[in-house]
């Protein structure tokens, strides 16, 4: 595998080099390409031409590594084009470093980033900047593998990403969703929760074998948000947190994430424990290696075939089954490919985006890395379908009607920065202001 690229390093190179002048021929580029003005065939030289792509994405899945050098690669190799991955540690840092970048005067062409794998309000954070190369998924050759009529309330995904409307400025290329998994050799059928009341009566018999990945980690966010929406206490569930930050008052969020909050300070004397206070992962890797170890029983994570290639690789214990939890809030999203406006080289990115939206490229991540389809199999047809379908790890100890008939969306992107922020001051560093005030703080530190 390469090596994970300092992004302080790439900053200070690129802030003493910085260019204020766009190219000429890259913005010209661009406009045809978005008005349409620029056929595939073009495209396509174009990239041959640019000869290279910088995706950045998080490097922790070595599965996926792995499949982005021996198929990702060879793939555009075929195009003219060479892959360079930049294996990083949070994408924000690729968010930071095309701002900064934008920041120092470096524009049309001018950047160093050409893709991003990105979602929630690290698109939210893009789109507010302006720092986006424009509406360019659905004028992708492989756009037609998407559902993107708004009528049809499978396209959501598609064109909201957290909530914020995307404006086809990102492609899908995966989807996921909370799931939560059991050693069932540890724990009895009839003790297997499924509400959080549940799992805290289990905590309660069974201190110390449960823990949760520690925000500001996207997976600790989500478990955050899942107790938040399950003690809302209008008991509307996911609805009023799909509102935008405009729209709903610091006084009023805080009245509805209250109970939530109190929940988790309620759970956490039996939580992990390390040294009297309690152990909060820092990663997916982290969580895994508790589970696979038997410190703790149960392991919530995105991950919808995450048990399946668990028991493949040897990560996941053997006993290993996932569950409904917790009901009627398993968050469902789904991942994107996003060009930064400044990409040096946008054709070359457009060539990538395409394939990674392909039938070909879906099924092999799902059979080599197990990550979910981004694109819908019910707009393919019968022989694409049924590859797609095929080449899935499967679910263990659950069905798809089932995580279907839980699924709740995801935090609109403008709420997550507050919600996360009110975790790390609750929670974390156990403050004594009150929900209110955390809330209010929060907002005034977003510039609301």
């Amino acid at each position: 595998m390469k090596p994970k690229v300092s992004i302080s390093t790439l900053l200070a190179i690129f802030a003493a080099t910085s260019v204020w002048a766009d190219d000429a021929g890259d913005a010209a580029f661009r406009d045809a390409f978005l008005s349409g003005g620029a056929d595939w065939p073009a495209v396509e030289a174009r990239a041959a031409e640019e000869g290279e792509v910088n995706i950045f994405y998080w490097g922790g899945n070595d599965l996926l590594n792995i499949w982005m050098d021996r198929v990702v690669a060879p793939a555009m190799a075929e195009r003219g084009v060479t892959l360079n991955p930049v294996r990083i540690t949070g994408t924000k840092d690729a968010v930071d470093l095309v701002l900064a970048e934008k920041n120092s005067g470096k524009g049309i062409g001018q950047g160093s980033v050409d893709m991003i794998w990105i979602n929630g309000e690290n698109f939210a954070t893009l789109k507010r900047q302006d720092a986006l190369f424009g509406s360019f998924a659905q004028s992708l050759p492989n756009s037609v593998n998407l559902e993107w009529d708004e009528s049809d309330p499978r396209a959501l995904l598609n064109v909201r990403d957290f909530g914020v409307p995307n404006d086809s400025a990102e492609v899908p290329w995966s989807g996921e969703q909370y799931v939560c998994a059991v050693n069932s050799a540890r724990v009895a059928d009839g003790d297997v929760p499924s509400t959080f009341a549940e799992l805290k009566a289990y905590l309660a018999e069974n201190p110390g074998k449960f823990t949760y990945v520690k925000p500001p980690h996207y997976l600790g966010n989500t478990f955050v948000q899942a107790a938040v929406y399950a003690h809302n206490p209008d008991g509307t569930g996911a609805a009023p947190f799909q509102q935008s930050i405009d729209d709903i008052a610091p006084e009023e969020l805080a009245r509805l994430i209250a109970p939530g909050f109190e929940y988790l300070q309620s759970i956490e004397p039996n939580l992990l424990d390390a040294g009297g206070s309690p152990r909060y992962p820092e990663d997916n890797k982290a969580l895994d290696g508790l589970f696979l170890n038997g410190e703790i029983d149960f392991s919530c994570k995105f991950g919808l075939y995450a048990v399946a290639k668990g028991l493949e690789t040897g990560t996941y214990p053997e006993a290993a089954r996932q569950f409904i939890f917790p009901e009627n809030t398993m968050i469902k999203n789904k991942n994107y490919l996003v060009i930064p406006g400044n990409a040096p080289n946008a054709a070359a990115a457009l060539v990538l985006a395409n394939w990674m939206t392909s039938v070909d490229s879906q099924v092999s991540k799902l059979e080599s890395v197990g990550m979910p389809s981004g694109i819908d199999g019910w707009k393919l047809g019968a022989d694409d379908a049924e590859r797609l379908a095929a080449a899935s790890p499967g679910l263990v100890g659950v069905t798809q009607a089932e995580l279907d008939a839980n699924a709740a969306p995801d935090t609109n992107a403008t709420l997550v920065d507050v919600i996360e922020a009110t975790w790390l001051e609750v929670i974390e560093r156990d403050t004594a202001a009150s929900i209110e005030e955390v809330v209010t703080a929060a907002y005034a530190n977003l510039g609301k």
